[in-house]
């Protein structure tokens, strides 16, 4: 099994982010889980204002299904907004920012 890198290795100041917005927001748990994403594969739709990534296996265009819900979070600046399906971040969309790293 690939082992791929962490979200907090190659974008720290990303995951902080995270993390505080999710506890902002009331998502303790979720905001514990964003230290430990793996940065599966990006996005791949080309668009400029995109920085987003999976992070985890997931067959591209194709619904999560069951126990899948958004997570709208409130950056300075941007558009973050996770899904989250079972309780476990497997994207994070990341629109509208400067560049991440």
């Amino acid at each position: 099994m690939e082992e791929y890198p962490l979200v907090r290795e190659v974008y720290p100041e990303l995951v902080a982010e995270l993390a505080r917005l999710l506890e902002a927001e009331g998502e303790r748990y979720l905001a514990i889980v964003a230290h430990d994403l793996r940065l599966v594969a990006p996005c791949g739709c080309g668009d400029d204002f995109c920085q987003s990534f999976r992070t985890s296996e997931h067959p591209p265009g194709t619904p999560y299904g069951p126990g899948h819900r958004n997570v709208l979070l409130d950056p300075e600046e941007g558009m973050l907004i996770l899904d989250v399906v079972d309780e476990r971040i497997v994207y994070v969309e990341v629109l509208s920012r400067p560049p991440l790293g």
